[in-house]
This record gives structure tokens, sequence and C-alpha cells, in this order.
């Protein structure tokens, strides 16, 4: 009888671990692409996105979505905290996962804790904040800036008086040789004020039609940009943007002036006026800066705005094939990652190009609150060159932030919703939590392209 028990105890054994390995086994196979993934390539980040600790009630799971809080990484590139990073930000989206996360935690706990100085117990914010600022001071202080070394403190957010500094180079506009740096900065911003004598302080006579259409299309979109930013209403900054911009255009005659152009330089001139101008956007006034201080931060924008867009060429060429390309990834992706929001968009009719494409065309300034636009610059300029591509998973991330209210809305709810999203109250924890489940995508995805084939 004993005999029995034991052996009919051996076969089922092997059933339940085989069932319990089946639910698990895509958990396991993204952590393993992650770990894989960080052997090659450090994930930048300090924030991680954790559940809180309180007792969880099981009956609930099913009926309420699990809470976040923030907590901070003491080392920001050590192994062990980018490993928990992209297992926490895993764990958000496969509840059953908590069991494997845990294993695999303990599995370097070890190393973690020798590679600690400062218990978490005992890290606060301040004491975090101080060790990236330490480091941002390291990185910039070199006679040569190793780029890539900033650009993996920058993609989790930039201090914002260092912010001017790192964006000129992490964009290629200034030098990465501290010694060079002076003199291409005024070099460049010579060369912008002749640009601006020459093509925009002409009178229309001697411009063409198509340049006289175009500098009326620019001064009519100014006063539009960012309008809830009283900032932006001052006939100074728009005269400044409108010269930015004609100058731009003039020179990139590829593209020319396109609407949603505007907003993109937007960033640029907050953060360059950052460095003369103290306290909130709303309180600024241009009219307190000389004119060779507003010449400057012009060049800054001008250049800077280049660079970006240097990148993007086809975006903004007749037609924009760029963002359609863009588009149809991001429609492709979704559909991907949450089938039943991907299906219902499709049963009701609405095409990812009427709401995606005002995303791709002003990388979401117009979506989300002003004052968070520069924390999401950081983490685009640091993409460097594969901004494009990771903008589809940031803006996938964005959409599906809201997956359960989409599949409840009709088409031409749809459509009012995706027009005025709810962020206006958003923190950077909403802005965080984007970015995170967007670098978990993009490691899981992008090196996979035959996952996302029709």
């Amino acid at each position: 009888m004993k005999n029995n028990i034991n052996q009919s105890y051996k076969e089922d054994q092997p059933k339940k671990e085989s069932a319990i390995s089946s639910l698990d086994s895509r958990f396991n196979q993204t952590l393993r692409n992650v770990q894989g993934l960080l052997k090659g390539r450090s994930i930048p980040g300090k924030v991680l996105l954790t559940r809180r600790l309180d007792p969880v009630d099981d009956s609930s799971l099913q009926e309420t979505s699990p809470t976040y809080h923030r907590s901070f990484s003491s080392n920001d590139a050590g192994t062990s905290d980018r490993l928990e990073k992209a297992e926490e930000v895993q764990s958000t989206s496969n509840p059953n996962s908590n069991a494997n996360v845990n294993k695999s935690k303990s599995s370097t706990s070890n190393a973690e804790n020798t590679s600690k100085e400062i218990p978490k117990s005992t890290m606060g914010a301040r004491a975090t904040d101080s060790a990236r600022l330490t480091k941002f001071t390291k990185a910039l202080s070199g006679t040569t800036v190793i780029l890539e070394k900033l650009r993996e403190l920058a993609w989790s957010g930039v201090p914002p008086y260092m912010r001017p500094n790192v964006w000129r180079l992490l964009l290629g506009y200034a030098p990465p040789n501290s010694d060079r740096r002076e003199g291409v900065l005024k070099r460049k911003r010579l060369e912008y004020l002749d640009s601006v004598s020459q093509y925009y302080e002409v009178p229309d006579t001697e411009r063409s039609d198509d340049e006289i259409n175009m500098l009326r299309q620019i001064a009519v979109d100014c006063p539009r940009t960012v309008p809830d930013v009283t900032f932006f209403q001052q006939e100074q900054v728009q005269k400044s943007l409108e010269r930015v911009l004609y100058t731009w255009a003039i020179r990139h005659p590829a593209s020319g002036y396109v609407q949603g152009i505007n907003d993109l330089a937007t960033p640029f001139l907050v953060v360059f006026l950052s460095e003369y101008l103290e306290g909130s956007v709303e309180n600024w006034s241009i009219s307190n800066l000389s004119p060779e201080q507003i010449s400057n931060i012009e060049a800054d924008c001008y250049w800077c705005l280049s660079k970006l867009l240097d990148g993007m060429q086809d975006h903004y060429t007749f037609a924009q094939p760029g963002i359609q390309r863009l588009v149809f990834k991001l429609k492709e992706l979704v559909r991907r990652i949450d089938e039943p929001v991907s299906r219902h968009m499709e049963e009701q009719g609405l095409e990812f190009l009427q709401f995606a494409f005002r995303w791709f065309n002003c990388l979401l300034i117009r979506e989300i609150p002003f004052h968070l636009v520069t924390r999401l610059w950081d983490t685009y300029l640091a993409e460097g060159d594969g901004l494009p591509d990771f903008l589809v998973y940031i803006f996938a991330s964005f959409l599906l932030t809201w997956s359960e209210e989409l599949q409840k809305l009709d088409f031409q709810e749809l459509v009012m919703f995706l027009q005025h999203l709810p962020t206006q109250n958003w923190t950077d924890q909403e802005l965080e939590m984007v970015l995170s489940r967007a670098f978990m995508w993009h490691s899981m995805f992008n090196s996979s392209p035959s996952h996302l084939a029709s």
C-alpha cells in the first residue's frame, strides 16, 4: 500500500512541476533575455519602481491593480541594481512571477551586499541625489568627457543646473574635449548670428514667395506654442522662436518648416534660458537678459535642434515617411504586447495614424505637462542615434497606461480620450513607469524583430 502511494506521488510530482514550469516559462525566458543583455549593455537608471511591502490580500489580487512607490539604488552603475530594475518592471505585468524574481535575486544577493556602501534601510532621496550629483560631476570634470558614461547617467534624469551642459554634449554640439569647448561654442554662436543676418533680417522683397509663406506660417504657429505656459506668450520669446525656426528651415531646404518643429524647439529654449533665469518658468521674463545672452541662447537652441533633427530627417520631409513607418511599428508592437487593446481599436475602426502621428511629430510635448518634458528629453537625448526606434516603445508604454479604459470606449470616445489624455496631474513617478516599461519591451523585442512580424 505504502509503495503504491509513493509510486503515485512520484508520478504526479513531475506533472505538477511541469504545470508550474509552463506557467512561469514566459517570464523566465524574458528574464534570461534581460540578463543576457546586461552582459553587453548596462541598463541606465536610478529609479526603481517596486511593489509596496505591505501585506497583500490574495482575494483582491484579481480586482485591484498593484500599488507602486519609488525606491532608489545606491549604485547606479551596479549590475545587481540594473538587474533588479528589469525584474521589478517585469513583475508589474506578471503577478505570478514574484517567486521567480525572488529566486533570481537570491542568486545575486551576495554580490549586491558587497557592492553597496550604504544600507537600503538608511537610504533617502537626498543621499541618492548626492551620489548622482557626484557621479555627474566626476563625468563632466575630466579633460575629455566619456559620452557613453554620460548617456548612462543621463538616461534616468539630469540635475537641472547641469542639464544645459549635458544636453550640448549628448547632442554633439559641444565637443567632449574641455580644452576645445569654449572655442567651438563661440564659433558656432557667431555662425548662427551670421545666418540670422543673412536669412532673417532681410526685407520681404529679397525673399521668394515660398520663403514669405513659410515665415508667415512660423509667425502664426509661435503664439500657439505651449499655450498653457504663459512664458511662451511673451512677444520677445515668440520672436526668438521665430528667428530660430526660420533660420533652421532656410538652411534645411529638404524639409523646410513643418508644423510641430516649433514644439521641438521649446525644451531647448527653456533649458538654455535656465542658465540665466531662476525660479519657475511661469515667472521668467526674457526682457531681463542682454542681447548677447539672448543671442547665445538662440544659437544653442538652433544647433541642438539641428542635431536632434539630423537623426530623424525623413520625419519632416514630404509626406513625412519616417513618422508613417514608426506609426506602423507602433501598431505592430501594441498588437504583440496587448492584443485585446489592439483588437478593440481595430474593431472600432480607429487607425493609429489618427492619434500617434501627433505623438511622433511633437515627441509627446503636447501630451504631458510641460514641467515633465525636460525629464523625458533627458532620456530621448541619452538614446542618441537609437532614439527613433526607442520612441516606438515609449509611445506603446504611454498608450497602454490606459489599457483597461481604452477597451471600454467606442470610436468617438476613443478619439476624444486620446486627444485629451488625463495626464494633467502626472508626476515624475508616472513618467518613470512609462520609461521603465519601454526599456523592458525594448530589451525583449528590439533584438528579435521576428517577434513583431505579421
